[in-house]
């Protein structure tokens, strides 16, 4: 059984806990995000780089693009436009969650 981890203010602890494991993702090595505000929607997917190829760095990233879209290369799909931050929580406070 896995304990969800006490999330911070506004933050679901259910989606702090996909995020931040990716043996839970159903589409592994992508997790799709989404980020609804104002009437729009925004698309993304977190990436588990460092269990598919062992590259660091992008454990909390977002990529701009949707699970349709995906390049065919690691290094094309790091290439494309993202936002980064330093912990899921802190992306999940960025109005991502996962979809």
């Amino acid at each position: 059984m896995i304990a969800l981890k006490p999330a911070g203010a506004g933050v679901p602890a259910r989606d702090l806990l996909f995020v931040t494991t990716p043996a839970l993702w159903p589409a592994w090595p992508f997790l799709p995000v989404v980020r609804r505000t104002r009437g729009r929607e925004e698309l993304g997917v977190v990436f588990d780089a460092l269990g598919l190829c062992g590259r660091a760095g992008f454990a909390a990233a977002v990529i701009l693009t949707n699970l349709f879209a995906l390049p065919p290369a690691v290094d094309e799909l790091l290439a494309f436009p993202n936002e980064m931050f330093d912990t899921g929580e802190e992306l999940l406070r960025a109005g991502w969650r996962v979809d």
